[in-house]
C-alpha cells in the first residue's frame, strides 16, 4: 500500500548544484522544503561524477606537468611513482568530504530529504520510489525539478563494452590505458583527456568539427591548441568515427575526413565526450501542463516558471549552458520567487571555464559573436608574453583580450587564456555586469606583479598607453 506523506510547500526535485541551493535557500526563506535525490546527500552529478573529482584529478595532471617541466628551471626530479588505489581513494575523499557537508547543511536547514525517484502523478502530487523500497505519495504547492543532464552516447558506439567509457567512467579511473581515444573536443573531452596523458597514456582526440572548443574565442583557442599538439599523440579535425568494434586486443575504431592518415587505429579504451542530453524523460511530466522543447529541455520564462503554475525548472534541464554556476543562480532565483519575491534570472553574462592546462575563460559577447552578427567592437589583446608574472612562472603563453564597444568603450566581453584563467575572468565577468568601460580597468591600480595585471593592461593597449606593449597610435579622424 502506498503510503500519502503530508503536503510538503515545496519539493526540489534533483539535489545538484541548482537542486540543493534552491531548497537551502527557499528554507532559509522560511518555506517548508522537501529534496528528493537518488543519493544520500546533496551534490548531483557536479559533486560526485563532474565538477570536483574533474577538478582533483586535473590538479594532479598539472603538477605532473610541472616536476617534467621543471628540469626547464634546473630542478631534475625522477620520474612520478603513481599509486592509482591512493589517487583515486583522495578523489573519492574529496567528493566525500564536500557531500558529507552539503548533508549537514540540509539537517542544518531542517530541509527533509528522501532517498528515491520522483515522478509526476499530477501538477501537485509526486509519486517517490524509495532507493531503500516502497513508495509514497507527495503532494506539494510548488515544485523545482532540477534533474540535470547525462552523457550524451551513440548507439552504434559499443556503450557496454568496459572499454568504451563516457565520462563517469573516466572519473572512476579504473586504470591508465596505454592508448585513449577521446570522441569529442569540447572542454569534457579535452578535460579527461589532459588528465589521462598527464597520467601516462598516449591520448588522441578526434573532433568531426574543423575546430576543438567550438564555442570558444579562436585566439583563445590557438593558445591550448599549440599546447595540446605537444602532450597529445594525436588531434584529429574534420574527421568522423564511423564504426567502433571491441576485440580482444582493444577497440578498432575506422575514421573518416579528408585529413585522415590512419583510417583505421586500435585503442586500449575510448573515451566518448559528445556532450549532455537533459534528463527531463520519465518524469510523468506528460501528467502535467510543462512544455518540452524538440531538444528536451524544458521550457521555462525568466523566473523559471515552466507553463504549469506549481512547477518551475532549473539547470542543465532547463535550458543552455549547461553549466553548475548557472544552474545555482537559477535555483535561487526560483526559490525567491516561490517566496513571494520580485526577481528574474537576467544575467548580463554567464561565464564559462575549460580547466585545460592553459585554462581558457571567457564571459559576454566574444569576437566570433561580435562578427557573426555583424556588431562593431574594438579588439584589445595583451600577451603574456610580456607579463613579468607569467615569466615567472614560465607560463608565458598566455593571452588576455578585452572586447570593446567603440564608441562608449564599454567592455562587451573578456576572454582569458593562461595559468589560472578560472580564477582571473571573475574580475571581467564584474566589469560586463557593471557596464564598466576599459578606463575603470585602466585607472585601478593592480598589484604587482600578478596575472590580474593583465586586465589592466589589456586596458591600456586600448588606450595606447601600456608600459610593455606598443601599439602604433591611431591616426586622427
Amino acid at each position: 500500500m502506498t503510503e500519502t506523506l503530508e503536503r510538503t510547500q515545496l519539493v526540489v526535485v534533483g539535489g545538484g548544484p541548482g537542486g540543493y541551493p534552491a531548497a537551502f535557500m527557499a528554507a532559509d526563506l522560511g518555506i517548508q522544503v522537501t529534496l528528493v535525490d537518488l543519493e544520500k546527500n546533496p551534490g548531483g552529478v557536479c559533486l560526485y561524477r563532474g565538477c570536483i573529482p574533474s577538478k582533483a584529478l586535473l590538479h594532479v595532471a598539472k603538477l605532473l606537468n610541472e616536476t617534467r617541466e621543471a628540469k626547464n628551471w634546473g630542478l631534475d626530479f625522477a620520474e612520478p611513482k603513481i599509486d592509482l588505489d591512493k589517487l583515486r581513494a583522495w578523489k573519492d575523499q574529496v567528493v566525500g568530504q564536500l557531500t558529507g557537508g552539503t548533508g549537514q547543511l540540509a539537517k542544518a536547514r531542517k530541509v527533509t530529504s528522501i532517498q528515491g525517484r520522483a515522478t509526476f502523478v499530477d501538477a501537485n502530487t509526486l509519486n517517490i520510489e524509495k532507493v531503500e523500497g516502497g513508495e509514497v505519495l507527495l503532494p506539494f504547492e510548488h515544485a523545482i525539478v532540477a534533474t540535470g543532464s547525462r552523457p550524451a552516447t551513440v548507439s552504434a558506439f559499443p556503450m557496454d563494452s568496459a572499454r568504451v567509457m563516457d565520462s563517469t567512467g573516466a572519473l572512476a579511473l579504473e586504470d591508465i590505458p596505454k592508448t585513449l581515444l577521446v570522441v569529442g573536443g569540447g572542454y569534457i573531452g579535452l578535460e579527461l583527456g589532459s588528465v589521462y596523458a598527464a597520467l601516462g597514456s598516449k591520448v588522441s582526440v578526434v573532433e568531426m568539427l574543423p575546430n576543438l572548443l567550438a564555442g570558444a574565442d579562436r585566439d583563445l583557442v590557438r593558445v591550448l591548441n599549440k599546447r595540446l599538439k605537444s602532450i597529445m599523440s594525436e588531434i584529429m579535425l574534420e574527421t568522423k568515427v564511423v564504426e567502433m568494434k571491441e576485440e580482444e586486443a582493444g577497440i578498432r575504431v575506422k575514421f573518416e575526413g579528408e585529413k585522415v592518415t590512419e583510417p583505421e587505429q586500435l585503442f586500449d579504451k575510448v573515451l566518448v565526450a559528445i556532450g549532455r542530453r537533459p534528463n527531463s524523460e520519465n518524469l510523468g511530466l506528460e501528467n502535467t501542463g510543462v512544455k518540452i522543447t524538440a531538444k528536451g529541455f524544458i521550457e521555462v520564462d525568466e523566473q523559471r516558471r515552466t507553463a504549469e503554475p506549481s512547477i518551475y525548472a532549473i539547470g542543465d534541464v532547463a535550458g543552455e549552458p549547461m553549466l553548475a554556476h548557472k544552474a545555482t543562480h537559477e535555483g535561487k532565483v526560483a526559490a525567491e520567487v516561490i517566496a513571494g519575491r520580485r526577481v528574474a534570472f537576467e544575467p548580463s553574462t554567464i561565464p564559462a571555464v575549460v580547466f585545460t592546462d592553459p585554462e581558457i575563460a571567457w564571459c559576454g559577447l566574444t569576437e566570433n559573436e561580435a562578427n557573426e552578427k555583424e556588431i562593431p567592437v574594438e579588439i584589445a589583446r595583451f600577451p603574456w608574453g610580456a607579463s613579468g608574472r607569467a615569466k615567472t612562472l614560465d607560463r608565458d603563453d598566455g593571452l588576455t583580450k578585452l572586447v570593446i564597444e567603440p564608441e562608449t568603450e564599454r567592455i562587451l566581453g573578456v576572454g582569458i587564456v593562461g595559468s589560472g584563467a578560472g580564477e582571473l575572468i571573475s574580475e571581467g565577468i564584474l566589469a560586463v555586469e557593471m557596464a564598466a568601460v576599459a578606463s575603470d580597468l585602466k585607472l585601478s591600480i593592480h598589484p604587482h606583479p600578478t596575472l590580474s595585471e593583465t586586465l589592466m593592461e589589456a586596458s591600456e593597449v586600448l588606450a595606447n598607453q601600456s608600459t610593455h606593449v606598443y601599439r602604433p597610435p591611431r591616426s586622427k579622424r
